[in-house]
């Protein structure tokens, strides 16, 4: 019995624990750096334009890229075209138009731009692609050629979202010059001029923009507009919605310094 005794002592004694030896102390969770995630070239393309224009709301430049990568793929347009974009979100006294030379890594303009009469006065509402209705269409547009109008030289655009903006042509929603759109006149009465529903611009830089854009270049117009955003397809080619996309963009924190994150502990 004696052996039998003894083994079953010891094995009571390993299962109590405590009189072996010294325990591991339990471990202690560090905080550790490690190497922050290479970007996706489109994460890259957005940290490019907000660079060059900090003002932009990265949420409105991550939907007109996202659009713009769409139109690429369904070769609409040449990868090294030039993107516009107009945030109508922005009250009409603010520059809210910028044309981006995305190859030369450039912000090439930053201007006023108007909206339609139906759209509202100082801050654009309402939205259609009806003829008649004055009012500016939202969603993505690609330029075609100049002419000479009614309204000086103007820039011929069609529109890539069907049902918001593809009846840009028999309506005439070009780019053009206008007297209204001026500064001075929105510090006298609160808003600038309204087009029936061009993006009509400053005299002064009208031609110079409309250069940089004519002939297959790419503009991306957005408001907060809930049924344009739902239903829209220019930048939903990739299984994301306009929410998730927007939402992404403005979540994102730049980090600065030497390019690590750092885990929490």
């Amino acid at each position: 019995m004696r052996p039998f005794h003894f083994a079953f002592t010891l094995v009571a004694a390993l299962a109590v624990g405590g009189c072996s030896g010294p325990q591991p102390r339990p471990s202690i969770a560090r905080a550790t750096t490690v190497p922050a995630p290479r970007p996706a070239p489109q994460d890259a393309t957005l940290a490019q334009l907000q660079r060059l224009a900090p003002e932009a709301d990265p949420g409105v430049l991550a939907l007109a890229l996202a659009a713009r990568d769409c139109a690429v793929a369904a070769r609409e347009v040449d990868a090294a075209s030039k993107l516009a974009v107009i945030d109508y979100s922005l009250p009409s006294t603010q520059r809210r138009l910028w044309v981006f030379d995305l190859a030369g890594n450039r912000l090439l303009q930053r201007e006023y731009v108007a909206h339609g009469q139906g759209s509202g006065e100082n801050l654009a509402t309402r939205f259609s692609n009806n003829d008649g209705s004055h009012a500016t269409s939202l969603g993505l547009y690609r330029t075609a050629e100049t002419y000479d109008g009614d309204n000086g030289y103007s820039l011929r655009m069609d529109g890539l979202d069907p049902g918001f903006n593809d009846n840009a042509r028999s309506r005439a929603i070009v780019m053009h010059g206008a007297w209204y759109v001026d500064p001075d006149l929105a510090a006298r009465q609160g808003r600038i001029g309204r087009s029936h529903g061009c993006p009509a611009l400053r005299q002064q830089v009208a031609r110079v923009v409309i250069d940089e854009l004519k002939d297959r270049q790419l503009l991306f117009a957005y408001a907060d507009d809930a049924q344009w955003l739902h239903n829209a397809r220019s930048f939903a080619c990739d299984g994301r919605n306009a929410r998730q996309i927007l939402a992404a963009a403005r979540s994102v924190h730049v980090l600065g310094g030497s390019g690590v994150v750092t885990a929490a502990p």
